[in-house]
């Protein structure tokens, strides 16, 4: 079974940035055989960015192709006045690999820690009430946060809705929601540990 590539053993010659930014505007014109040396040059060096952050082999092989499709989707934006090709390529493997991180895998019972027990159907009264006191407790701080950063918080983490929906709902910056998040969250952490 194919699990994707390896982790490059080879290095390649060295290639100059020129040469990257040469090959990107080749394969920005769909040149295969551009992106095939493309490939060849950088793969090794990207391979490194994406194992860096991810620590499964399988799943940096296959981060990596992804990664490399994006490329191949995304190089006519490549310009060379703002950074090195490989600065450039080296961004698009490290975001890929953070968005994995990020990702909200399903985990089986097998993967669970040893002594797990799942939840009991019968409810306890007493478990029922601490959740109960929590839940005040939250909705208590939640209504110490800005209107516009509540809103924020709930509707991502308690509707689900991604950094870039709630950029379009709200009519703000991804950066900004991103800080209102991570603002919101430490408010709401230390409210409650209070």
């Amino acid at each position: 079974m194919n699990t994707g590539p390896s982790a490059p053993t080879e290095l390649p010659a060295a290639v100059t940035a020129a040469q990257l930014a040469d090959l990107l505007r080749r394969v920005a014109a769909r040149d295969s055989a551009a992106f095939a040396t493309l490939y060849k040059q950088t793969r090794a060096k990207l391979y490194g960015v994406v194992a860096r952050i991810l620590t499964r082999g399988d799943l940096s092989g296959e981060v990596l192709q992804e990664v490399f499709v994006r490329i191949w989707e995304k190089a006519g934006d490549y310009d060379v006045d703002r950074g090195s090709p490989i600065a450039w390529m080296a961004t698009i493997a490290r975001n890929r690999a953070l968005d994995e991180i990020r990702r909200v895998r399903p985990v089986s019972l097998e993967d669970m820690p040893e002594g797990f027990e799942p939840a009991a159907e019968d409810v306890d009264p007493l478990a029922a009430r601490d959740r109960s006191e929590r839940l005040t407790a939250l909705l208590e701080c939640l209504k110490g946060l800005d209107e516009e950063k509540r809103e924020a918080v709930l509707l991502a983490y308690y509707r689900g809705f991604s950094r870039e929906a709630l950029a379009r709902r709200l009519g703000r910056p991804v950066p900004t929601i991103k800080t209102w998040l991570r603002r919101g969250l430490a408010q709401l952490r230390d409210c409650l540990s209070s």
